[in-house]
């Protein structure tokens, strides 16, 4: 992922295919097939050095019903505690009191970080990084899923975790994380996403699909079309609905394992 075929004729439509948003119960990287897929002719949602049909449709104006369908979406996906890959999860630790912060680690060598991330492009130093901004706060670190199965790159060593996190969550609800957390401080990772469906404020230090529409507090190298046109003129702002609809609706296709055939999200939520 991230690369380019070359030696291919120049005029070749190339569709770029990755997982969608609401997934599968269970990991890719443990072959789990899943429920939804998107595909991109332009470039791919992780990839924030050129445009992508996602960003186009989270530009795009908000006609009223695809909003309340959003809405109702994002009501029916926070109610059935939807996720990503909606793992069963070791009951979540008891949070120290304070302002806490959630830091997801992400695999570090993922197209999202090798593409998408600032200066910060690994799990100790964004551990680091969230440190030093707030010296005073809680850090709950949860590691990456892919990562703890010993899958992907992305460890932290364990004399680091005590030097710089309150909490390790291993195994741990990611929503649950979410729900008891005041905010989110991630480079790119996916659970940022999860947590502004759920109204929770997010800083990121990457560009990852969900930053640079005025949604989150943004510390990463956010491309400039994402807030400005080419001659310069300042873009109008999705709000959260808009963003739900794009990367929810618009964006994936989903697969009913039941029917085995197409379906809309609201199926692949029942599902799930």
């Amino acid at each position: 992922a991230g690369k380019e075929p070359v030696g291919l004729p120049p005029d070749l439509v190339i569709n770029r295919v990755e997982d969608g948003f609401l997934r599968s119960r269970g990991l890719g990287a443990e072959l789990v097939p899943p429920l939804s897929l998107v595909t991109d002719d332009c470039g791919i949602y992780y990839d924030p050095t050129r445009a992508s049909q996602l960003e186009s449709l989270i530009r795009q104006p908000l006609p009223d019903a695809a909003r309340l369908r959003a809405e109702r979406l994002q009501a029916k996906v926070i109610a059935a505690r939807i996720s990503k890959y909606n793992l069963s999860a070791m009951p979540s630790p008891d949070l120290p009191q304070g302002l806490r912060l959630l830091i997801p680690g992400q695999v570090e060598d993922d197209a999202s970080i090798r593409l998408g991330a600032g200066t910060v492009n690994t799990n100790l130093g964004l551990l680091q990084a969230a440190r030093a901004a707030h010296p005073d706060a809680i850090l709950i670190y949860k590691p990456h899923p892919d990562v703890e199965a010993g899958l992907r790159p992305g460890a932290v060593a364990d004399d680091d975790l005590r030097r710089l996190a309150d909490v390790v969550a291993r195994h741990a609800d990611p929503l649950h994380l979410i729900e008891h957390c005041d905010q989110v401080f991630t480079m790119t990772s996916l659970l940022g996403f999860e947590a502004l469906l759920r109204h929770k404020p997010v800083t990121c230090l990457g560009a990852p699909f969900y930053a640079g529409w005025g949604l989150t507090t943004d510390l990463g190298p956010i491309p400039l079309r994402r807030s400005r046109a080419p001659d310069g003129h300042p873009l109008p702002r999705p709000d959260l609905a808009g963003l739900i609809h794009a990367c929810l609706i618009a964006y994936p296709r989903y697969y009913d394992p039941v029917s085995r055939r197409p379906c809309p999200p609201e199926v692949a939520v029942e599902r799930l």
